[in-house]
């Protein structure tokens, strides 16, 4: 894997003595063992700025990654890491970085632009919610050809302590001849959460990549609703733990992708 970094760079809540605006670049490691804060004038926040600033906080020893979480972050530390030969890998998965953000009091939110209906192209046949036991889930796919696995190591629930008995909740769509398409998708979206939203309509809410999300289906049928209601209830009981699965059809011969997913903090 290699060293791993996670950076921001944002406008500070602190100012200069000349009561100038600041950012302030934050870099850690995955256990915070590493920490680097610099900060400059607005007027100097540039890529050149990131670029010098993360040599100094390397010395000799350049990560292979970077981790970032913020949307407005994000081109700044590319450029710097395209500069050094860093790639930067967009990511809302940067708990350590969060972590010592939140200690600093400084603020967490992310601008979410409403979510956008699915393209209609993609759209399956059918869906329905489900569960797997915790046992089952890495076991039951790890094996199979399913074109598209998202299982990250951190979310299989032996790392995350569930009691193989827990029930994973989930969501399984049928795709029909659209299912390869609506995984490739899936897949180029960067699936993070899937949400159960109260409304009229209620609504199947997917979270993705940095800040995007999407409906993935509404709906108004009491018994549907009854059940995102127990979805939303069972994530609570599996630290948030939950699944994206998309197969053809519900033979149960073939599978076209999974994503295991984690309902965020």
């Amino acid at each position: 894997m290699g060293l791993i970094w996670q950076a921001d760079f944002y406008r500070s809540p602190l100012q200069s003595v000349e009561g100038q605006i600041l950012w302030e670049l934050l870099v850690c490691d995955q256990t915070r063992s590493f920490e680097y804060v610099a900060s400059c004038p607005q007027s100097q926040a540039n890529s050149t700025w990131v670029t010098q600033q993360l040599q100094l906080a390397a010395k000799e020893n350049l990560p292979d990654i970077i981790q970032v979480f913020r949307p407005q972050s994000l081109s700044l530390i590319e450029t710097a890491g395209n500069n050094l030969g860093i790639k930067v890998e967009a990511t809302r998965r940067t708990l350590a970085l969060k972590q010592w953000l939140a200690l600093k009091q400084y603020p967490l939110i992310i601008d979410k632009p409403p979510p956008l209906p699915l393209p209609e192209n993609l759209w399956g046949e059918k869906w329905r919610f489900a569960t797997i036991p915790s046992g089952d889930i890495v076991d039951e796919f790890i094996e199979r050809p399913i074109p598209i696995l998202q299982i990250p190591e951190f979310l299989k629930p032996i790392n995350l302590g569930l009691a193989s008995t827990v029930p994973i909740p989930g969501v399984i769509i049928y795709g029909g001849r659209h299912s390869m398409s609506l995984a490739q998708w899936l897949h180029k979206s960067n699936p993070v959460s899937l949400n159960y939203m109260n409304g009229t309509p209620d609504g199947l809410i997917l979270e993705a990549s940095l800040a995007d999300r999407w409906i993935l289906a509404t709906f108004a049928d009491e018994e549907v609703r009854d059940a995102g209601k127990l979805y939303q209830e069972r994530k609570q009981l599996s630290q948030g733990l939950h699944f994206l699965l998309v197969q053809p059809d519900d033979s149960g011969m073939t599978y076209t992708g999974l994503w295991l997913l984690q309902q965020e903090e």
